[in-house]
């Protein structure tokens, strides 16, 4: 084999040059052959007999061997040793202007050889972005969508460009949402689907082509497979049941798209999606609390559906997650509650409605995620909600959990937010009661560190609660203000140029009210605050400069 293989390269280079094609047509058919029983060692051979430089001359779109020679490039370029040969011989260029051919026997090949040439390599694949290939290959895939063969060889490239970011604003500037919808209409078989629901799932990130899909009926399509799988118990048909609730979830994260589907609540998928959360299915409820998430990104459908129920719907769905529940299906709940809290007229509605209730029998969860959204949600219920903040602040369990969490280092979204909650049910319940419960909870050395954050708006917040826990019950958290150094931090914001002006003005605040405690005004005077705050009278924020005056008066007068 290895002398026949030697004695068709010589010979291919002959006819090559003098481009006889049924010779050169005997010889490209003995390298298939080869290629068959011997890839690699046939590939080797190739590549060390110099022929692939002559392969860029044989692509031309009217030879009757072009197919042929691009199905040779395909099957060397499997081996991903000769995938680099192949760009340094200039293959890349011909072939893709092969994909302007009319013969589908040459687009399939070309297609191929572009693909193995490509695979895994993002660089190369971006230089076919920027060649235009993804015009071409949509234009083709709408004039043969017939050929079975081509539209796989589509697929499989948009699969791979669809990966790179690249690629979508290309995508979107094509009909390819039409196409694939139109394709997808077709499929009756689960593997051709599958196929391309792979490619719907990287362009369904970019949002223009998100309501390009919606535009193009996608989730028609999605809903009737979601309702003819949903009662199978068979493994692709629910593997398929989750991609298109999946997609689903994600063509709502797009703004204009999830507009378009709330059509003012009334709209026919909006409802789809409603009857989907009181399902037996997980994947469902799931889906449909997902859903009611991302539809809770403005006001006007906030409001819109806690008026019509929504509410009552998913604290059902959370009843029936609390004993050994699903965890994904309570963290999409209570994040569908939490966006829902967010509007000021919703607040009251949802708390007389018993969603705290609903919230705090999953304070026992050990799930980060889960734990994470529940702060959120009890956080958005009691902005400025001064009964509700008194009444969580006051709950024992509760606070003592949020103490407990506010040391989970591993997870600095739960200690984040469990320093957040606690400093919100201060600021809105201006209550003495729920200080004591914090204080007694070993919540205030919290709330200092948290004065330290690298984030200016949680540093504010700690320094308004410390603010009024000093002045409605400093002699209650006098100890644990002094042992978390709360004087030596106030001091080293005031004193670091890069604080921003509100933490300033706050630190100053906080300051006037210490002096009303002994040993915290001891340490006032031992750490030489004047000098500080003199500095600051010229300050260039006007508040933060009258502050600065204000104190320097007070520490003058306390001295």
């Amino acid at each position: 084999m290895a002398d026949n293989l030697s004695d068709t390269l010589k010979r291919l280079k002959i006819t090559a040059v003098d481009r006889t094609d049924d010779s050169l047509e005997g010889c490209l058919d003995c390298l298939l052959q080869a290629l068959a029983q011997n890839s690699m060692e046939t590939s080797e051979k190739i590549q060390g007999s110099g022929i692939l430089q002559l392969f860029a001359s044989l692509l031309v779109p009217q030879s009757s061997c072009t197919a042929k020679v691009a199905n040779i490039i395909a099957e060397i370029a499997k081996n991903e040793f000769m995938r680099i040969p192949c760009v340094d011989a200039g293959l890349i260029s011909p072939l893709v202007q092969l994909l302007n051919s009319k013969d589908q026997e040459v687009l399939l090949q070309t297609g191929r050889a572009l693909g193995n040439i490509c695979y895994d390599s993002h660089s190369l694949q971006a230089q076919l972005i920027n060649m235009g290939v993804i015009p071409t290959l949509v234009k083709l895939l709408g004039i043969h969508c017939q050929n079975a063969a081509l539209t796989e060889m589509c697929l499989v490239a948009f699969g791979n460009l669809a990966e790179l970011e690249s690629s979508k604003e290309q995508f979107a500037s094509t009909n390819i949402a039409e196409e694939l919808v139109k394709l997808f209409k077709k499929q009756i078989d689960h593997d051709k689907r599958e196929m391309v629901f792979e490619v719907l799932a990287p362009l369904a990130e970019n949002d223009a082509i998100k309501l390009q899909l919606v535009e193009a009926g996608l989730v028609e399509c999605l809903l009737e497979i979601v309702q003819q799988k949903v009662d199978s118990d068979k493994e692709e048909d629910i593997a398929e049941l989750k991609t298109a609730s999946d997609l689903m979830v994600l063509l709502l994260l797009g703004d204009e798209s999830m507009q378009k589907l709330f059509e003012g609540g009334k709209g026919n998928v909006f409802q789809r999606v409603l009857s989907w959360i009181p399902s037996n299915n997980h994947q469902l409820q799931l889906a449909g609390a997902l859903a009611i998430a991302n539809f809770a990104r403005n006001d006007g459908n906030c409001i819109h559906m806690v008026d019509n129920g929504i509410v009552e719907k998913l604290m059902d769905l959370l009843d029936r997650h609390v004993e050994d529940g699903n965890v994904t299906v309570q963290h999409a709940a209570l994040s569908a509650l939490r966006n829902l809290a967010i509007p000021v007229i919703n607040k009251a509605k949802m708390l007389s409605a018993g969603v705290t209730e609903a919230v705090l029998k999953f304070l026992k969860s050990e799930m980060p995620p889960v734990q994470f959204k529940l702060l959120g949600t009890l956080r958005m219920l009691i902005d400025a909600q001064a009964e509700a903040a008194e009444q969580l602040g006051t709950n024992v369990k509760l606070v003592e959990r949020l103490v407990e969490w506010c040391e989970a280092k591993d997870h600095a979204g739960v200690m984040g937010e469990s320093n957040r909650l606690l400093s919100a049910l201060i600021r809105h319940s201006k209550s003495k009661d729920v200080i004591k419960t914090i204080v007694q909870s070993g919540g205030i050395k919290h709330l200092v560190t948290m004065a330290t954050s690298e984030h200016v708006i949680m540093q504010n917040e700690a320094l308004v609660a410390l603010a009024l826990i000093a002045a409605l019950e400093l002699g209650t958290a006098e100890k644990d203000l002094e042992s978390a150094k709360l004087v030596q931090i106030l001091h080293t914001l005031l004193a670091d140029e890069r604080s921003a002006p509100e933490i300033k003005y706050n630190s100053m605040v906080l300051i006037c009210a210490l002096m009303g405690s002994e040993s915290l005004h001891k340490e006032v005077q031992d750490l030489a605050f004047l000098d500080v705050v003199s500095k600051l009278r010229s300050h260039e924020n006007k508040s933060v400069a009258q502050q600065a005056s204000l104190t320097e008066q007070r520490l003058a007068v306390e001295s």
